[in-house]
């Protein structure tokens, strides 16, 4: 199977995955702000990897909890949604680049104003 093709089936399963988990999940857990950064799908499309990012950090362990605990319930949405012959088996996996980059950008911005005064 081309690396093309396995590429435009995770990009579809990350969207999909995002649609369900926003409108057909409603777990208390699952709130604040967060994202489907991106789906790693093996190429026997078997089993996908969804990484969620989550900027608020007393809110990561709960959703992902939650995911975890939804998993055969979007597996199931997943395989309606999509034509394809299986529904991978989902694994979460917390993102953390978007908190990093959001923690480095304010580390900067501290940074260059302790160097204006100190001009």
């Amino acid at each position: 199977m081309s690396y093309q093709r396995i590429d435009r089936i995770a990009e579809e399963v990350r969207r999909e995955v995002d649609a369900i988990i926003r409108e057909e999940l409603h777990d208390p857990r699952i709130s604040g702000t967060f994202s489907v950064t991106r789906a790693d799908v093996a190429g026997d499309l078997r089993y996908a990897k969804i990484y969620i990012s989550v900027l608020e950090d007393d809110k990561r362990e709960p959703l992902m909890q939650a995911l975890k605990n939804a998993s055969g319930f979007i597996r199931r949405s997943l395989g309606k949604r999509m034509i394809i012959r299986y529904a991978p088996e989902l694994q979460f996996i917390s993102d953390r680049n978007i908190a990093y980059g959001v923690h480095i950008a304010k580390v900067l911005a501290e940074a260059a104003g302790t160097e204006e005064q100190g001009k």
